[in-house]
């Protein structure tokens, strides 16, 4: 079974297109104080990403009768939703709002991130930054297109202080063991910055515009669009034991995401380095 076989495609990119339009941008810089709320995790949420989420929930489902959609905020409301993922069925996973902070405040850097699934196996993924006018599609041995152009990452640096690589704020990153792979990753010389939020994140590293990602959380809806935009581009996602990135989730973490499998291996192994000193 291929993604086309299961539902037309080009729909979910209009769909996505059509509900920023409408949902999204009109809110970009100018959501009300009111309607953002803090979640458990130290993260945002705000009305307009219950709204998307309510939107393509319902209209993905039309696209494809019979289908699922695990969305962020219908698991942070039933959190059993999660099983659906390695069902036999087809499911959606969604994103509305990655990077809400950066919406809110109306920086541009945020994405919407749907992905269709099947047996645990992500068949096909839309990674759309409406306020940056960035569009990103994978299928599933079909390869990956941004903006319409196929896309291939260039030959890797392979020396590890050449290396440019991305990590999420401290904030998410600060309690132990996760700090410590981290530091670790700092003494061997790698040069580090911030990424704004993962799905932008896997876009710019799919494009080459730096070396590598670490990622230090495991939530489905984060991952499962970028990982198979990453892989379709000749790139690899792991755990920290070098195993690929499992849907249902006990993934070793810190995720490596890197354009090539030696790349990757050098981090891992510089993040797993128990004789380095840390702090």
């Amino acid at each position: 079974m291929t993604p086309a076989d299961l539902c037309d495609l080009t729909e979910v990119e209009g769909l996505l297109r059509s509900i920023a339009a409408e949902h999204v941008m009109p809110r970009f810089g100018r959501v009300a104080t009111q309607d953002v709320m803090a979640k458990a995790d130290g993260g945002l949420v705000t009305a307009v990403d219950h709204t998307v989420e309510d939107a393509l929930t319902n209209r993905l489902c039309a696209i494809l009768p019979g289908s699922a959609v695990v969305g962020e905020e219908a698991v942070s409301a039933d959190p059993t939703r999660l099983e659906l993922v390695a069902g036999a069925e087809p499911v959606w996973i969604v994103d509305p709002i990655d990077g809400t902070e950066n919406f809110a405040m109306g920086n541009p850097r945020f994405t919407s991130l749907v992905s269709l699934a099947v047996q645990g196996r992500v068949m096909a993924s839309w990674t759309y930054a409406p306020a940056l006018d960035l569009m990103a599609i994978a299928v599933a041995d079909n390869g990956a297109h941004i903006n319409g152009e196929r896309t291939t990452l260039p030959k890797s640096v392979t020396v590890l202080r050449s290396l440019d690589v991305r990590v999420a704020q401290p904030r998410w990153w600060s309690k132990l063991p996760a700090r410590l792979h981290i530091n670790r990753l700092c003494m061997s010389g790698i040069s580090l910055s911030y990424f704004d939020g993962a799905g932008l994140g896997y876009l710019e590293l799919a494009s080459g515009r730096c070396s590598a990602m670490i990622l230090t959380w495991e939530t489905v809806w984060d991952h499962a669009a970028g990982i198979l935009l990453l892989q379709e581009t000749g790139g690899t996602v792991t755990g920290l034991d070098g195993s690929p990135f499992r849907l249902d989730g006990d993934n070793e973490l810190p995720l490596v995401a890197a354009p090539d499998s030696t790349v990757a291996g050098q981090i891992r192994a510089a993040m797993s380095d128990d004789e380095a000193t840390v702090y």
